[in-house]
């Protein structure tokens, strides 16, 4: 492996001239500091996971008017959600190791164009059976589209600011879940149910044509590049699984606890992505608007929770910033799943700090996943990882589903909690990784 360090504009800290402030300073300056071809490179990936985030939701807000149209139980609308992430996992893993061999972008376009054709095709199933393929398919380009476009943009942003410049890519899940419930409270309340929510995922397609747009001029970070491309082992799905010897750490362990950790944390989050929407509207009798309403509480704690949880990662480490959100996810969900019948301002109220804690979590893991793989097999370790956790952190959604017939939704939501409490374990077998370089 190569020693030489890369041009310190692309990948690391530069020294600063005395007397003179850095770019690096300043609430901005982790977007200075990735230079013009790194801030493409955040766009591109900012854009790709918002749209990412938009498909995704169109399934969530629409499971009501599906349930009606099909004729569907609890179990059978969370089956959805479990089958996305499922499949998901599939093609996160398949994608981490296109983006070793091929690049980076290459691979975000692939992602793309996959889960936007899908998205689309949902629109026009005629039963619940192809809607269930048609979904599931969606999956394979939903799965790698965070993991590549992290390890995408850790790769330009310094040590110093990898934690919040990851974190500020995650905000994008926000912003277009946001622009789901704004296009989803527009759609319903002008169109019949029946025809509702086959405009939601037709809309899935539009903003495909901008993410391609900008990803023309998106490359992968040169000097992570040249490591990469000199690496035998590149793309290698086996290496993530090598044990350790005396003098040669492998990282199996990585592997085993990162998944853990990636279940744990998906496994809450999914819970409530999937069943809130519906909890407000069947248990808590609010109309489209109201429940709109009370998701841009929700959302809008969600995209302080990214910028926040990215901004702590590098402050207090990567580790202790998970633990911390861990703990108080876990607190806001069985709070806000026993909330009094009634209490709809509390239930209003609390959405913010439910919305700011599950999403908090998240921003470090762009950075934490990322380093803990060498350049060769960061897109193999992350894309496996992270979807693997989406996978088996799918049980939850169906299993919440399940459980909802007979302890309604509310109750079965504090199911997900378990999920928090899986993840803080996981981080005892993982080590602390900020500032460390990624070459």
């Amino acid at each position: 492996m190569s020693t030489t360090p890369p041009p310190p504009s692309l990948t690391a800290d530069t020294p600063p001239v005395a007397g003179e402030p850095t770019v690096q300073e300043g609430a901005f300056g982790w977007l200075r500091a990735l230079g013009p071809r790194g801030r493409r490179a955040f766009g591109g990936a900012f854009g790709g996971y918002g749209l990412d985030s938009y498909d995704y939701f169109t399934l969530p807000l629409s499971m009501v008017a599906l349930a009606a149209y099909f004729g569907l139980d609890s179990g059978q609308t969370g089956l959805f959600t479990t089958v996305t992430l499922v499949v998901s996992a599939i093609g996160g893993a398949v994608a981490g190791v296109v983006a070793d061999r091929i690049g980076r972008v290459r691979a975000l376009m692939i992602t793309v164009v996959t889960y936007a054709v899908f998205t689309v095709a949902c629109g026009f199933a005629p039963n619940y059976e192809t809607l269930l393929v048609f979904r599931a398919l969606q999956g394979l380009g939903f799965g790698g589209e965070w993991a590549v476009g992290a390890i995408l943009v850790a790769e330009y942003a310094s040590p110093r600011h990898r934690g919040r410049t990851l974190g500020a890519v995650q905000s994008a899940w926000a912003v277009g879940w946001g622009l789901a419930v704004v296009v989803y409270t527009l759609v319903f309340q002008f169109l019949d149910d029946d025809l509702a929510w086959r405009v939601m995922f037709w809309t899935g397609a539009l903003p495909a044509l901008l993410v391609v747009w900008v990803r023309r001029r998106v490359q992968d970070a040169p000097g992570a590049t040249a490591v990469r491309e000199k690496s035998a082992d590149k793309g290698q799905f086996t290496a993530i699984f090598k044990p350790g010897t005396a003098g040669a750490p492998g990282l199996l362990r990585t592997t085993v606890f990162a998944v853990l950790l990636s279940t744990g944390v998906q496994g809450g989050y999914y819970t409530l992505a999937t069943w809130v929407p519906t909890y407000l509207k069947s248990e808590r009798g609010l109309s489209v608007v109201g429940t709109g309403g009370y998701l841009t509480f929700l959302i809008s704690g969600a995209f302080l929770g990214y910028l926040t949880g990215g901004h702590l990662t590098d402050r207090l480490g990567r580790k202790r910033t998970i633990l911390l959100f861990a703990v108080l996810s876990a607190a806001c969900i069985l709070t806000y799943a026993n909330i009094p019948s009634g209490a709809n301002t509390l239930l209003l109220v609390l959405g913010f700090p439910l919305g700011f804690c599950m999403s908090a979590i998240f921003s470090g893991f762009g950075s934490f996943l990322s380093e803990l793989y060498p350049a060769a097999v960061r897109g193999t370790g992350q894309g496996f990882t992270y979807n693997t956790g989406r996978a088996v952190g799918a049980v939850f959604p169906t299993t919440v589903g399940f459980l909802a017939d007979s302890w309604g939704v509310g109750g079965a939501l504090a199911f997900g909690a378990i999920g928090y409490a899986l993840a803080a374990v996981a981080l005892l077998g993982l080590p602390e990784t900020r500032g460390k370089e990624l070459l």
